[in-house]
């Protein structure tokens, strides 16, 4: 059976928050496989950083436990999945809403979701409470067309 992605890659790391920045430099180093724009690399960098955070702070809390990204490549898009096996979400809808938040005692901003959604063109959140969080997302890297000029000047 032939792979339908053009790359893929695995990581897993300890629910550490010392490890976020590993996360999203990693996952940063396989998109610009896709010569994706700063303004894009930033984009699935912070995405990337609220999902993890979510994992760490949210999916074990206390706890230590393991964090899980699986990123994609095909075509020009990068689809990154962000998982653990937490404690789970009780209410996905109602985590997803602007400036929620379970954790305000952390002075968190409760803007996890909605930051992956305005960065992202795709978020799919699955959730099963006692078992963990999947949080899929896809990002369209756009190709800029070569000007004219540039294009003389590639020959």
């Amino acid at each position: 059976m032939k792979n339908i992605y053009d790359n893929e890659m695995k990581l897993e790391f300890l629910s550490k928050s010392s490890n976020e920045a590993f996360a999203r430099i990693t996952v940063a180093a396989f998109a610009s496989q896709l010569d994706p724009t700063i303004e894009e690399l930033a984009d699935i960098k912070t995405a990337v950083s609220e999902a993890v955070t979510n994992a760490i702070i949210h999916g074990y809390e206390d706890m230590e436990g393991i964090v899980r990204i699986m990123a994609r490549i095909f075509a020009n898009t990068i689809e990154v999945e962000v998982s653990d096996t937490g404690k789970g979400i009780e209410n996905i809808d109602l985590a997803r809403k602007p400036l929620y938040t379970t954790k305000a005692n952390l002075e968190r901003s409760g803007m996890g979701f909605t930051i992956m959604e305005s960065f992202m063109d795709e978020v799919q959140i699955e959730s099963v409470l006692g078992l963990g969080t999947k949080v899929k997302m896809k990002k369209m890297i756009k190709k800029i067309p070569l000007n004219e000029d540039a294009e003389e000047l590639a020959r």
